[in-house]
């Protein structure tokens, strides 16, 4: 199957003109009339990923986090991120990432069912769909009437966690739960102003979190990986559904720290 296929139909699904400004998505490496048998899947493109990916002779890396994000000024063997992009290229690997484009049009959902929110709606609109409806980050919905510790086990058996970090008071009743998969506290405000009790994300830090306390706003930081590593899952099969003459392997779920 031709590379341009493949990006066409993962367009028509998760269109990459959704993606936020900053961002950096699509066809980053390679060909787009490469033949594809082989698609590798990962969160990143870490070393691992690639040796991995190569040793099982993949034609494709599909991840969700750009490698190319930031300025690469140089491609050398004494960067790490030169030593991949060489290594792509040397092996003939094509690499292509869906980031805030994928977050917009499914991770949210995804979010959102593995919290059991009821009725969720979108947390922050930031762009139309061809239809004219409006599409955007994160959801706010409804859960029981629970206390925070509570919900916080909640997010820790759904997102796979022994841990997760909670600012507000524990015994606090919740019900309005919003949720933004990855480095979420840019969603503070949207979720303040949707009403939400409490806010799930990762990547947060001391003076954003007390702030929003002081607002009303509890949060349980579930980290980056684990609010986003139901991409791996869900892309691995969408792809064996989508397009079943190729061959897919991901790899092995695993958080990238321990809490000691």
């Amino acid at each position: 199957m031709k590379l341009r296929d493949i990006i066409k139909q993962l367009d028509k699904d998760f269109p990459f003109s959704w993606a936020m400004e900053w961002d950096n998505v699509g066809l980053l490496i390679g060909d787009m009339e490469a033949d594809i048998q082989k698609v590798f899947l990962n969160l990143d493109v870490t070393d691992e990923a690639v040796a991995e990916a190569s040793l099982w002779g993949a034609d494709l890396i599909l991840t969700h986090h750009p490698l190319l994000f930031a300025p690469v000024r140089t491609v050398t063997e004494q960067s790490f991120i030169g030593r991949r992009i060489r290594r792509l290229i040397k092996e003939d690997i094509n690499y292509v990432a869906m980031h805030t484009n994928f977050d917009i049009a499914k991770m949210a959902d995804l979010n959102a069912a593995d919290l059991q929110l009821k009725d969720p709606r979108i947390l922050d609109i930031t762009v139309e769909d061809a239809s004219g409806n409006p599409v955007g980050l994160g959801r706010v919905g409804e859960v029981p009437e629970m206390s925070l510790s509570a919900f916080a086990e909640i997010v820790k058996n759904a997102m796979s966690l022994t841990a997760v970090r909670v600012y507000g008071d524990p015994d606090r009743i919740v019900q309005t739960c919003a949720v933004s998969s990855g480095s979420g506290k840019s969603e503070i405000r949207a979720a303040l102003e949707a009403g939400a009790d409490v806010l799930v994300t990762g990547d947060l830090d001391y003076h954003s979190s007390i702030d929003a306390n002081a607002q009303g706003l509890a949060l349980i930081d579930a980290g980056h990986y684990g609010t986003e590593f139901v991409y791996i899952t869900y892309m691995e099969d969408y792809l064996k559904k989508t397009f079943p003459e190729l061959s897919v392997r991901s790899m092995k779920i695993r958080q990238p720290y321990c809490v000691l």
